[in-house]
């Protein structure tokens, strides 16, 4: 058969929930064009319900993942690393498309995104030796400060930076032992949906991070106010929702990272690892001390 004579094959866009792919409990969708006008898909429009199962599920996963390994963690993270690289011509597309860029620009930006991931790989089993330590005290006793994750993060993801952007405000939230719902830009959400597909077929379990499509004006105040969420991420929240969901997030005292002009292709520090980290001081005595120093 002639390559004129077959039919379109268009694919279906899902939500990523639990490790499974749901659509919208509501049945909605929404069309998502390309910088010129031109249809590329339609995207869940996803519900109240559909934030509420994505927390459910990222709690679910939450003991797992926080109990792992910070060693295991980064190489799951790896893993998702390579599985991108993989399928890096499919982004390169995606991203061309949704953000208006040339496929070489694309490719750069695709490039950088893989390259994030290998970074917070590397950063799992090494940031706890950054922001925690012995402390000094005065008495015969150890006082130890250890990181450890706060809990379930919701991140308004960047609108504008679909792809680099998405994986850099996700990745630190789960390197980190968190687990994630994600509500995904808003008129460019295709390369996060295709990132659910990557996840799923890497080894991070269900649940670690849950991605949504849709409006974050909508979702947005309700996973603000949940009380199974710890923490929350403005990145994309244009300013009037920022402020609303940052009152929300008063409520049971979230954590809230504000959002800010940031520049996604240059370098990352530590700050989105440590916005969504508790510090755990531990006092253990060291025993009788003589003169010759501690009994241990």
């Amino acid at each position: 058969m002639s390559e004129q004579n077959r039919l379109s094959v268009f694919k279906t866009y899902k939500l990523y929930v639990g490790g499974k792919f749901p659509r919208s409990e509501s049945g909605r969708v929404y069309e998502v064009q390309d910088h010129k006008g031109k249809w590329l898909a339609n995207a869940p429009l996803s519900s109240r319900k559909d934030a509420r199962d994505a927390v459910v599920a990222a709690r679910k996963a939450f003991g797992g993942w926080s109990g792992a390994t910070a060693y295991n963690r980064g190489q799951v993270l790896y893993r998702v690393a390579e599985m991108l690289e993989g399928r890096k011509s499919q982004f390169v597309h995606e991203v061309a498309h949704a953000e208006g860029l040339s496929k070489s620009k694309a490719a750069e930006v695709v490039e950088a995104a893989v390259d994030r991931w290998v970074w917070y790989a590397g950063w799992t089993d090494k940031i706890g030796q950054i922001v925690g330590g012995a402390n000094p005290v005065a008495g015969p006793y150890f006082n130890l400060s250890t990181p450890e994750p706060t809990g379930v993060v919701t991140v308004v993801a960047p609108q504008e930076s679909s792809f680099l952007g998405l994986v850099s405000v996700v990745a630190p939230v789960i390197a980190t032992g968190n687990t994630a719902v994600v509500i995904a830009s808003e008129k460019a959400p295709l390369p996060a949906l295709s990132l659910g597909e990557v996840l799923a077929t890497s080894d991070l379990p269900g649940g670690v991070v849950n991605i949504l499509s849709g409006k974050a004006a909508e979702m947005g105040p309700h996973l603000a106010a949940h009380q199974d969420v710890n923490a929350i991420d403005l990145t994309g929240a244009g300013a009037d929702l920022a402020r609303d969901l940052e009152i929300a997030a008063a409520d049971n005292l979230k954590r809230v990272l504000r959002r800010r002009a940031e520049d996604f292709s240059a370098s990352p520090g530590t700050d989105r690892m440590t916005a969504f980290l508790e510090t755990k001081t531990v006092w253990h005595p060291t025993g009788s001390l003589g003169a010759s120093g501690s009994a241990y």
